[in-house]
């Protein structure tokens, strides 16, 4: 699956920046999901991890759960792993590959990439058709993804 799927700009919204943070150290805060619960979600929301298998296949389920009683409830599953480089993770599939119906669907791909003294982190949302993507962007996706990757990198720092 390492073959990029380029971008689509009908269809993915996509972040690019670069983090002050070691690759290792973030590597190491995506594929902990002690670690992941701490920074997942916008503060003050919180995250419980529910499952996370990390291999092609491997369910990884998030809840996130705000101060106001909001709810997000986000069963999916890995489809890539490449160690400190990539990970693809869709809500389509659950795990073993199995199709479902999420109330948001998208495939992510996450890569890193040493740059300068800090690492080129690119999160693509990729979602099956125009309207999805136009609901995510409506739901806040630039503010709510840039806000978790710059707690991401402050954690990761720290590590």
């Amino acid at each position: 699956m390492a073959e990029d799927a380029g971008n689509n700009p009908d269809t993915d919204l996509v972040i690019s920046r670069v983090l002050n943070a070691p690759r290792s150290a973030l590597w190491r805060a995506w594929t902990d999901p002690e670690l992941l619960r701490q920074w997942w979600c916008p503060k003050p929301w919180t995250t419980e991890v529910r499952a996370f298998d990390l291999r092609p296949g491997g369910a990884f389920h998030t809840f996130m759960q705000g101060p106001d009683g909001g709810r997000s409830d986000n069963p999916g599953s890995f489809l890539e792993i490449v160690p400190q480089q990539r990970l693809v993770f869709t809500s389509m599939l659950g795990p073993g590959w199995r199709p479902q119906s999420p109330w948001l669907g998208f495939t992510a791909i996450i890569t890193m990439e040493d740059e300068g003294q800090g690492c080129r982190y690119t999160a693509r949302v990729m979602h099956p058709d125009k309207a999805l993507r136009d609901q995510h962007e409506q739901l806040g996706f630039f503010d709510g993804w840039n806000t978790v990757i710059g707690q991401l990198e402050a954690f990761a720092a720290g590590l």
